[in-house]
Formats: structure tokens, C-alpha cells, sequence
């Protein structure tokens, strides 16, 4: 089974400045309109500015599981981008909520090491 996430965006140019910020690296495949991240073996993360997505502009939610989040959020800091506050869950569980410039939220959780 693949994923595709997709996260609408109004403008398009801004967007891609910034996911490319968040990922660390432009994306891996466009697609007609659509810029593609992978995420994970058949995981992908669209951002997409075309019409018909303009009703979900900043609606998107995702969470991705990471192993590096303080570098990620230095990455992030180091670029303006800002983000809520970092919480620790009971089972140990980093999570933190980072917002696209339209609201898409992508969070980011770390799971203690095991």
C-alpha cells in the first residue's frame, strides 16, 4: 500500500520554500503540478496549489515519525520557522506541532530509544 498525504497550499512559490526548509532538500519528484517528498518507503508528502484544493488550504494534518528531532528543529529554528512547544507523552513519545504558512499542521514525534 502507498500513501500520498497531500497538503494544499496557496501559493505555491512560498510553499515550496518552505517544505524544502522542513524536509531539508527540494522535492524528490514533481508531478505535473504537484511536488512530491518521500517520507518512507512508499510514503509520500504532496504539496499542491492547484484550484481544486483551494477549499482545504490549511486544513491538512499529519504526523511523522522521526529520530532526530532536535535536529530538525534547529534546522527549522535556524530558518524563522517556529513551532509549539515540544511535549513529552507518559510512554516517553517527543511531540511537537510545526505550521506551513497556510496552517497545515506536521507534527513530528520521536520515540524514546529502545
Amino acid at each position: 500500500m502507498d500513501l500520498y498525504s497531500i497538503m494544499p497550499v496557496s501559493d505555491l512559490a512560498k510553499a515550496l520554500q518552505w517544505f524544502e526548509v522542513f524536509f531539508g532538500r527540494p522535492a524528490d519528484e514533481v508531478i505535473g503540478e504537484e511536488h512530491l517528498w518521500q517520507v518512507g518507503e512508499n510514503a509520500w508528502v504532496v504539496v499542491d496549489a492547484r484550484d481544486v484544493r483551494a477549499s482545504r488550504v490549511g486544513a491538512a494534518m499529519i504526523t511523522l515519525g522521526v529520530t532526530d528531532l532536535d535536529d530538525i528543529l534547529a534546522r527549522l529554528a535556524e530558518h524563522g520557522i517556529g513551532h509549539e512547544p515540544v511535549e513529552t507523552y507518559s510512554n516517553g513519545v517527543r511531540h511537537v506541532e510545526v505550521l506551513d504558512p497556510d496552517g497545515n499542521s506536521l507534527s513530528l514525534a520521536e520515540a524514546p530509544d529502545q
